[in-house]
């Protein structure tokens, strides 16, 4: 652990070495990645029509193109995160973006379904090992205030990244042709790749891949037992396939996996517990969810993922399907929502230790505000008889913008605020997986709910949707209450394990 050698500046020293580190430099490449492992999910949606007609590709290939991304993203994050805590966060992140690198570099040269799909994987296998460390990493390095505040940039991240990318592969699709253009939305990884991997060889710390190789030439025996615990590994990311699974094949049959999905958590809980109590060190440490911060934290973090991921998916197949806009406008629409969310996002990061579990519930309270007025404005953007246009929806979506930035930045820091930096990397890992869930659940409902009324009224269908969105949003907004009213506003109370 480096906190011995934390300075209240801006500079890291690792033991063994000479040279100091910059905690802001840092920052550059570990949110390079995150912001290139989101563009890669909301991208794609604008680059699918010409995909289809660029190789061929079906239905099914298209939907394993959304969907396929996810699910290997999901799948690898809490072992990634593990391998990370134990063995060093920053060759796993160096690995995971050169993983991420190369599938881009496949996808935007692949000239068959099957291959691009292989290397849609590889894309979300390489965001799936770097993720975690991005937050291990964050914990590690950053304290109180600082902390804070490099979660308000995770935030603005996340938030400029799903709204910016639609508008600029439409851009890019627009300039250079349909064929040439989805390829480009792939190909910008490849240069950004590169350079983050320099940029975290010069920056990142490597401190314990440091420390072993110091040991070794001090000609001390670094050999040492790592428990991985490959069993709950292994388990961990079956659960996560069965449960995801279903929701983005959407076939009847295909539900039965939750059932497995649940026998398989068991299984796994059972087997976490029981390697803890031989004393070996399992590879998510159940004790985790003693911390009522973190708890509450996903529970109302991993809500809020299951509606509100779907809001654009949702206006993107309105204005598009129903009301016939162009996708380029489509995404200018939730430009001023992503700049919104980003204000907001560095503003939380300032209060979050004073008042940030008040700011989410204020906040949930204006993202409803938002939902609610969005479905008003639809009742006359009618493409038979409009009274307004379209493009007034991004005014309610600026307030919905706003409410996302404040909640996404406080509880990303409120949520790991106490948990131990030596476990920072699965710790967000299993936050992460949680949201990945509440997402893809979240797309196939609610996406459902808009297509089963789309048919016979599009405004009813995009109504209907947006108002599962906001019951799910009020029951976050009820997580978040009796999270604040639990632990306090802020950093207030300690929060300590209860198991």
């Amino acid at each position: 652990m480096s906190d011995p050698g934390k300075d209240p500046d801006d500079a890291i020293r690792v033991p063994g070495i000479d040279r100091s580190f910059n905690r802001q430099l840092m920052l550059i490449p570990l949110l390079a990645i995150l912001a290139m492992a989101l563009m890669a999910i909301s991208s794609i949606n604008v680059a699918l029509p010409s995909i289809e007609v660029g190789i061929g590709a079906s239905e099914s290939d298209l939907q394993w193109l959304l969907s396929g991304y996810a699910l290997a993203f999901g799948m690898v994050l809490v072992a990634s995160g593990r391998l990370g805590d134990v063995l060093g966060r920053s060759t796993y992140f160096v690995v995971g973006v050169g993983l991420f690198t190369l599938g881009s570099l496949g996808c935007s040269l692949a000239h068959t379904p099957v291959l691009l799909n292989a290397m849609r994987l590889l894309q979300g296998i390489g965001a799936g090992v770097s993720s975690p460390q991005v937050n291990g990493m964050i914990l590690e390095y950053f304290s109180g205030r600082q902390r804070a505040r490099a979660f308000a940039l995770f935030g603005v991240v996340i938030s400029a990244s799903v709204a910016i990318a639609p508008s600029l592969t439409g851009l890019l699709i627009d300039w250079l042709g349909p064929d040439r253009g989805w390829r480009a939305s792939f190909l910008w990884n490849v240069p950004i790749g590169l350079i983050t991997i320099a940029l975290a060889a010069r920056w990142l710390p490597f401190e314990a891949e440091r420390g072993r190789r110091a040991a070794r030439r001090r000609g001390e025996d670094v050999r040492t037992h790592v428990d991985l615990d490959p069993v709950g590994m292994t388990g961990l990311s079956l659960v996560v396939l069965c449960v995801m699974l279903p929701f983005m094949m959407k076939r009847p049959a295909s539900f039965l996996l939750l059932i497995v999905g649940v026998a398989l958590l068991v299984g796994w809980v059972y087997w976490e517990r029981g390697y803890k109590n031989s004393g070996r060190e399992p590879m998510v440490d159940l004790h985790l969810f003693g911390y009522r911060s973190f708890t509450n934290g996903i529970l109302v973090s991993g809500t809020q993922f299951l509606g509100g991921t779907s809001i654009f998916a949702v206006l993107a197949l309105f204005l598009q399907s129903g009301l016939g806009a162009p996708a380029l406008i489509v995404g200018l629409i939730g430009l001023p929502n992503a700049l919104a969310s980003a204000i907001s996002s560095i503003w939380a990061g300032e209060h979050v230790l004073e008042k940030g579990r008040r700011n989410i519930v204020i906040a949930f309270v204006v993202y409803l505000v938002g939902i609610i007025g969005a479905i008003v404005l639809a009742q006359f953007t009618d493409a038979d008889d409009a009274q307004i246009h379209y493009a007034w929806l991004a005014v309610p979506l600026i307030l919905s913008g706003y409410a996302i930035g404040v909640i996404n930045s406080s509880n990303q820091t409120l949520s790991l605020q106490h948990i131990p930096p030596a476990v920072g990397g699965t710790a967000g890992a299993v936050k992460q997986v949680a949201e990945r869930i509440g997402t893809a659940v979240g797309n196939a409902m609610i996406t459902a709910v808009l297509f089963s009324l789309a048919g016979t009224d599009w405004v009813l269908g995009f109504s209907a949707a947006f108002g599962v969105i906001a019951l799910i949003l009020l029951v976050a907004l009820c997580f978040a209450i009796v999270d604040l009213r639990m632990l306090g506003d802020g950093g207030a109370r300690q929060s300590v394990p209860t198991v």
